[in-house]
This record gives structure tokens, sequence and C-alpha cells, in this order.
């Protein structure tokens, strides 16, 4: 079966997405929609036998499976809202910038049998995926505190450093410790001249007396994606930058804790949002939303509206 898919926005994030789901076996992008004449430009280039539309509103959304919206934050709820009776829906992240929002969307979801996606990479990630592993498994005993570092991004003038970058991590966190913090602190500043805050450090307490530490920064020389995990009997560094080895897992060999052992993993190398897209392709086919069920999306958004 193939399903007919409309991509809203073909500006930054939605190439990528417009290139996985060509990739995929089921799926067929037969209208891309862009207000921009350069972003539609590229499309026609990149997609020659898809329809090029300026207005989302201007073809027939009951011929469509799946609306993929890739536009500015500040329109994501308008353009949901327009679709979710006639149309399965997968929104790049963040879904809103308030939880009201969210509960409204999820609610005509519900409505109306469809499905709501969210575009969260990070937790299809093969890396992410296999330390959730670790910790259902306490492989290395109980989990301690984990920090992270996210830094360099476009600069964006519809939503500040955490509900862009900051989102992947709660929505990591969410995914791994399959619970809301129990504490919240943050500091958020402009460190250059910016619409919004372009960097974030904020401390999260989670149950089990687990402490999070995370920066979010626009501003950086390089790219970094890191995550530390420390466990009472190992540490984890999780590098998405690295293209092989993402995972280095390092193992106390005595008790001075001055001496490790490492051991490199064998992971899921695949692509998270081509991973992202099999899932909502899979999940459509099932009627079934798993990994989106019991809040997630509610909880994630409720955590960045207190951050």
């Amino acid at each position: 079966m193939t399903y007919k898919v409309a991509l809203i926005g073909y500006g930054y994030w939605g190439p990528k997405l417009a290139r996985n789901i060509n990739n995929s076996n089921n799926l067929q992008i037969d209208y891309i929609v862009d207000n921009n004449k350069k972003n539609l430009d590229k499309a026609k280039n990149d997609f020659p036998l898809s329809r090029r539309l300026t207005n989302y509103k201007s073809f027939n959304k009951e011929e469509i499976d799946i609306v993929v919206i890739s536009s500015p934050t500040r329109t994501h709820f308008n353009i949901a809202n327009f679709f979710l009776e006639n149309c399965h829906v997968l929104i790049e992240k963040p879904l809103s910038l308030n939880s009201k929002d969210v509960i409204k969307l999820e609610k005509l979801a519900k409505k109306n049998n469809k499905l709501l996606f969210v575009d969260y990479p990070f937790i299809f990630s093969g890396s992410i995926n296999y330390i959730k592993k670790i910790i259902q498994n306490n492989k290395y005993g109980k989990l301690l505190e984990i920090e992270s570092f996210r830094e360099q991004a476009p600069i964006r003038n519809d939503a500040n450093v955490v509900w862009d970058l900051g989102v992947h991590d709660i929505s990591i966190l969410k995914h791994l410790l399959n619970s809301n913090p129990i504490k919240i602190n943050s500091l958020k500043y402009k460190s250059i001249k910016t619409k919004k805050e372009d960097t974030a450090y904020i401390n999260l307490e989670y149950k089990n007396n687990i402490k999070v530490f995370i920066k979010n920064s626009w501003i950086s020389p390089v790219k970094i994606r890191l995550i530390k995990l420390k466990f009472e009997k190992g540490i984890i560094y999780c590098d998405e930058n690295e293209p092989l080895y993402k995972l280095k897992i390092y193992t106390q060999t005595n008790n001075s804790n001055l001496s490790y052992k490492l051991e490199i993993p064998e992971i899921d190398l695949s692509e998270p949002l081509f991973n992202l897209i099999q899932y909502v392709e899979k999940s459509i086919f099932n009627k079934k939303n798993l990994l989106f069920k019991k809040n997630f999306n509610l909880d994630i958004t409720k955590v960045l509206e207190k951050i």
C-alpha cells in the first residue's frame, strides 16, 4: 500500500525529511508546500514529479494520507489543526510552544482516529536505544547522573535555544527514564544580539536521585552532540557526531575509580530520521502509535515550559 504525503515547508529541515520519505518503501510525496520561491525551486529540482504549492489550503486534503509539517514553530498548531480531521500528521519538533495547543491537537487526533507524531529524531537513534536497554537491564548498576552538551545550530527567531536544542535532551530523557523531572532550575541568556535566548544551562533532578545537567547553545565554533551517563559501575559517552563509534563504555578495573576498560559496542547505525519515517509508516499500517502514548508529547512540552 502506498501512502500519499504532503510536505509543508522546504527550508532547512524539510529536504532532510523529504529525502528519508523518498527512501521509504510505501510513502510518496505528492505535494511540497512553501511560500518561498527559492525553496520551491529547490523542491522542483529535488522532486520534479511532486506538485508544488505556496498555500497548504489549496489542495484537497482528502487526497492525502500523511501531512508532514516542517514550517516555523509558530505555524505548527494552525496547520496541524487544519489537517488532523482528514490526515495523520508528523510535525517537526517542537510540537508547540505551549501545552494548551498540544492538548487540543491530541484530542483532535483522537476524535478523528488519526495519529499524531513529533519528529524527536534521537529517540529513534541506535545509540540512544542501546543505552535504554542498558538502563532497563541495570547492566552497570544504578544510574547516577547525566550530562548533555548540545552546541551549534542555526539561530532561530521563532523560538529560543531551549525549544530548539533542549527539546532533544528532554525527549531523550523522557524516552530513557520514562518519567518527568521533580526539580527544575535553569539559566537562559543572550550571549550575542539574538531575538531569543541563545544559551541555556539546565539542572534537573529525576526520581531515584538522578541528577541531570544540560548545556544548550547556538553559539559555538564546533558542533557538539555529547551525552555522558554515569552509572555505579561504568560511564557511557554517547557522541552523535561520530560516524561509526558513537558509544564508548568505560568500566572500572579496580576500586580506585581511576582506571577504566574501554568497550565500543556494535549498535544500529541507521539514520534516526529514516527510522522515524519507518516507524510512522508502520504505525499507520498497524493503527497504533506506541511510542507517543501516555502523554509523551504533553509531558515534554510541560517540562520545556517550566524550563
